[in-house]
């Protein structure tokens, strides 16, 4: 008697898939002919950002030369760019220039732009990088308003929270950013007001004087950065530098605590140099620029 033949056993519901045959020569072949494509939009854009540092319209030889390829390379781009509205040709000149497209891309842009979004990541990295605490400051009806700490691996104790106005714009680094920054008749009347407190015998250590004040101003605008040692919060130091929105204008401050004995405070240390990449970093991404070092006004304090 011979034995019933046996169903082959079923295989689990939750078994493994069997593993997907590896890619043939050919799909290697249009992985790589694809990653071509995606090189070659980015040599393209090397065009773009070409006009974009230049600010104006150029010849073919000089964009080409300034995006490091041959003319011959780069009209292709350049008529392809000129088809989707990115770039566009004076018919006068021949120069080359952005087109309404890139305008529309760039305003569409700014509509998004949450500076405070922006600098939220940048300045995570900042406190985790330096071990110190790092505040976000906007203007505020009352003056620089703290509306962000962003607290390092390290306990630091900052008696400061969101909400706090740094006032004496004088006494603090935060203050002194937004005294030497924003426009002169947003800041003149509340300097002279601050001044006539600072420069008199009863301010006791806190006495400033206006030639003292004036001095502290250009040096802020000089470094692009401020330092406040033990004002206005004692045994703590701190550095603030400004942030620029894509106008020049001063959207928010950063500013770094920590320590009087432990933070370094010369300006040209690490602390100070990372502070101001950070700030650069946000400003960049904000569309505002970052090679100007000066964007200060001298404030008439008299």
């Amino acid at each position: 008697m011979t034995d019933a033949p046996r169903a082959e056993p079923r295989p689990p519901r939750n078994a493994a898939a069997p593993e997907s045959p590896r890619p043939t020569s050919e799909a290697r072949a249009a992985e790589r002919g694809e990653r071509r494509s995606i090189q070659s939009i980015e040599v393209g854009g090397t065009l773009l950002q070409a006009l974009v540092a230049h600010g104006v319209p150029m010849m073919l030889k000089d964009l080409a030369r300034a995006a490091d390829m041959p003319a011959a390379k780069a009209h292709p781009y350049l008529v392809s760019f000129g088809r989707l509205g990115l770039v566009e040709q004076d018919p006068l000149t021949g120069r080359y220039g952005l087109g309404p497209f890139a305008l529309q891309m760039g305003l569409t842009a700014l509509h998004g732009l949450d500076p405070l979004k922006a600098a939220m990541p940048e300045v995570a990295r900042l406190a985790d990088d330096i071990e110190l605490n790092v505040a976000i400051a906007v203007w505020g009806n009352l003056g620089p308003t703290i509306v962000h700490i962003e607290e390092c691996n390290k306990q630091i104790h900052v008696n400061m929270r969101p909400g706090t106005v740094m006032t004496p714009l004088l006494l603090s680094a935060t203050g002194r950013v937004f005294a030497a920054f924003l426009p002169s008749r947003i800041v003149t009347p509340l300097l002279r007001d601050e001044l006539a407190q600072l420069d008199a015998p009863e301010a006791g250590p806190l006495r400033l004087s206006r030639e003292a004040a004036e001095t502290v101003l250009a040096e802020v605008r000089e470094h692009r950065l401020a330092r406040a040692l033990g004002n206005p919060i004692p045994g703590i130091n701190a550095f603030s530098a400004p942030v620029f929105n894509v106008g020049g204008k001063l959207a928010l401050a950063i500013t770094a605590m920590g320590p009087v004995g432990t933070f370094e405070t010369a300006w040209e240390g690490a602390a100070a140099r990372r502070v101001c990449a950070c700030a650069e970093a946000i400003t960049y991404r904000l569309g505002g620029q970052v090679e100007v070092r000066d964007r200060g006004e001298r404030v008439p304090l008299d």
